[in-house]
């Protein structure tokens, strides 16, 4: 699978070992940053994310902050981008199966790191139910 992947200061840690997991699983990474702990503005670095996936370029997107919060927001304002912030294995099932999330938001000062890796793990191989939430997915992609 092709995946975006961009946090900011407080989620750089989690981005580059989630980078490195997810390259040695076979998945294309590109890394949209940021590059190091230095204070930065959010935005900056999860714009470039949601935008190559609503462009298609990649098929996910993986962003990350202190609680996730900002992150999800950001990603949240690209049309087509439907981003989740998951804190537990069932919020990342529920993200895919009912509301075909396409950019998953972490807060790494929240979510423990295996658990982290136990949600990632989950909305990559967790199919769209399609159904009943296809018509909710439309309405969300109205402009």
């Amino acid at each position: 699978m092709r995946i975006a992947i961009g946090s900011d200061h407080a989620g750089f840690q989690y981005k580059e070992r989630l980078r490195e997991l997810l390259a040695r699983e076979g998945h294309q990474v590109e890394d949209f940053g940021t590059f190091s702990e230095e204070a930065v503005d959010y935005p900056i670095f999860i714009r470039p994310v949601a935008l190559a996936v609503a462009r298609g370029d990649h098929e996910r997107g993986i962003v990350l902050g202190g609680s996730g919060n900002g992150e999800a927001m950001a990603a949240n304002r690209v049309l087509g981008v439907r981003c989740s912030l998951c804190w537990s294995e069932e919020s990342a099932r529920l993200a895919r199966a009912h509301n075909d999330a396409n950019v998953l938001s972490l807060g790494q000062r929240l979510v423990a790191w295996e658990t982290a890796v136990a949600i990632v793990g989950i909305w990559l191989s967790t199919p769209f139910e399609g159904g009943r939430h296809q018509r909710r997915i439309a309405l969300l992609d109205q402009t």
